[in-house]
């Protein structure tokens, strides 16, 4: 038996490892629903976000000859008009924007708030973690509607887009608290990890190994309660502005829409079917696209 040179040999190949966020990727994409409710959701972005520059009518441009008129291809009011005789399919899409913004920003807020509050519990925990939480469930015995409506109704502006940031603000003020619960709970699991135990060791400062170890390792919960906690606050504003707290004129939401749409539903039940339909179409494609994200996220199916 020859001997085989050392040079001729092949060399070893490597066993690249997948990243749970990889693999997360891929159970997605063998989810049907998640998928098609990911093309749904992009979609109604590009809509909300290109639609009122491409349309041919803007949001506020009055049809004194075309009020309350039912849908038609003449003027290209696909949807109709209201009873202002402005093109439904302008205020839909304005609308649209506005509800995605309100949930996507109110999030955010959400998720700042509750998860800096969260780790920092769990991870100081003690006499201090215990405070915190207690000032957590005080909170929660405040019914969230009323805290909202009293917030809209003290905070008195004849400017729309300031009311609307107070909006973002009091929603995101409020859905934080549940965010803060989760994480609280995942950084109690992690803090006594080796990790963590080896970023002490090396003189990380308290915060430091917080931000930088353990909210990177709590991602995952945090993205599905996002996905899912934008419809919750999407309908949370449709139902101020359905009561007239929420987005005041000129600006409108879906919820605005539906609000005008239910006074006109017997003369024009078109002013209501459309922003009905496109708010069912929302809230079912970002509650089927949250859930295949926690299939996804979920480390029990690795």
């Amino acid at each position: 038996m020859s001997d085989i040179p050392l040079d001729e040999t092949a060399p070893p190949t490597g066993v690249r490892g997948r990243s749970l966020w990889e693999d997360a990727r891929r159970r997605l994409m063998r989810n049907p629903a998640a998928v098609a409710s990911l093309y749904v959701v992009a979609i109604l972005v590009l809509v909300a976000a290109f639609g009122p520059m491409l349309w041919v009518h803007s949001v506020d441009e009055i049809f004194r000859d075309s009020v309350g008129i039912a849908p038609t291809s003449t003027n290209m009011h696909w949807l109709g008009t209201d009873t202002e005789g402005r093109d439904m399919v302008a205020r839909l899409i304005f609308g649209l924007g506005i509800s995605l913004l309100v949930g996507f920003v109110a999030t955010a807020v959400a998720i700042t708030i509750g998860v800096t509050y969260g780790a920092i519990a769990g991870f100081v925990g003690g006499w201090a973690d215990e405070g915190m939480m207690r000032f957590v469930d005080v909170l929660y015995a405040v019914p969230f509607v009323f805290f909202v409506i009293v917030l809209m109704t003290v905070i008195d502006t004849p400017d729309p887009w300031v009311k609307l940031m107070w909006i973002f603000a009091a929603i995101g003020a409020v859905e934080w608290l549940t965010m803060a619960r989760i994480v609280r709970g995942q950084t109690i699991s992690l803090r006594q990890k080796e990790f963590v135990e080896a970023a002490r060791a090396a003189g990380a400062q308290p915060l430091q190994i917080v931000f930088r170890h353990i909210v990177p390792n709590v991602l995952g919960p945090v993205v599905v309660f996002a996905t899912l906690n934008i419809p919750v606050i999407i309908l949370a504003e449709s139902f101020l502005s359905f009561i007239g707290l929420g987005v005041q004129e000129p600006l409108t939401s879906l919820g605005r829409l539906i609000s005008d749409g239910s006074r006109q539903m017997i003369q024009a039940p078109w002013m209501l079917i459309a922003p009905a339909t496109t708010m069912l179409i929302t809230l079912l494609a970002l509650n089927f696209l949250g859930d295949g994200l926690r299939d996804a996220l979920d480390p029990k199916e690795r």
